[in-house]
């Protein structure tokens, strides 16, 4: 039963993740994900930060939080500094499974990147902040703030090709046969301009979260695997589609 609600929440999440944040199952395990925020505006721009998204055994019992770490450095009031692990207890002191739900947990993420100031919280609550230092340097130097975030985002950037073993999202270089694939992709199934976006963050961005609505008709899994094959074999005639084929 747990499990089932799980891959509800996951169908679910599938439908409504927050902006700029990607989650994929890990192949062996249904209670971990990989995921990574791409951050668009604020101190954080252009960072690009990886993550895991692990649901105990338990979870789905009133009390047991998911838990998520970032595997990329985050000088962030809310992620501890030697773990990565993000606050969500917390945010959410009592979870309630018929209340909270995964995509709340990944909301919550995104908008640790997106804080202007921390009035809002009582000193009962900064206190179980888990980067103290991070809010010190908040609230009594902000330049001295930045200088810090700015580290965390370039960091982010060169190691974005570094892929932890076993990571469902992974980043690579691109490659003479990834153009290949993209042409012909957008060739075959008429892939518009909103899917290119621009150069760096906001065009991989992009490309990442094009949706049916910038596609013609629809793209199969079979009929994508199809042309990655012929690309991994260095065929330069992909054929007609496969509905002709005998």
């Amino acid at each position: 039963m747990r499990d089932y609600k799980l891959s509800i929440e996951y169908k679910h999440l599938k439908q409504h993740c927050p902006g700029g944040l990607y989650v994929v199952p890990s192949f062996n395990d249904i209670r971990l994900f990989h995921g990574v925020i791409f951050v668009r505006r604020g101190a954080f721009t252009n960072g690009i930060f990886k993550f895991t998204l692990q649901c105990p055994p338990t979870y789905n019992e009133a009390g047991t939080h998911p838990k998520i770490s970032f595997s990329s450095y985050v000088y962030n009031p809310h992620v501890h500094p030697d773990t990565g692990e993000v606050d969500i207890p917390v945010a959410y002191p009592q979870w309630d499974p018929s209340k909270h739900f995964l995509v709340m947990a990944l909301m919550y993420v995104k908008r640790t990147f997106y804080v202007k100031d921390y009035k809002e919280l009582s000193p009962t609550e900064q206190i179980r902040l888990p980067n103290q230092e991070a809010l010190r340097l908040f609230q009594t130097d902000t330049e001295g703030y930045r200088r810090r975030v700015l580290e965390c985002v370039r960091e982010s950037q060169r190691s974005v090709y570094l892929n932890d073993l076993g990571c469902t999202i992974r980043f690579s270089e691109e490659q003479s046969e990834h153009e290949q694939l993209r042409d012909t992709l957008k060739e075959r199934f008429g892939f518009n301009n909103a899917t290119e976006g621009g150069d760096g963050e906001e065009g991989s961005e992009a490309a990442a979260a094009a949706t049916n609505d910038d596609i013609i008709g629809v793209v199969t899994r079979e009929e994508t695997l199809e042309i990655i094959k012929q690309v991994a074999k260095g065929g330069d005639d992909f054929g007609s589609p496969s509905e002709e084929k005998e």
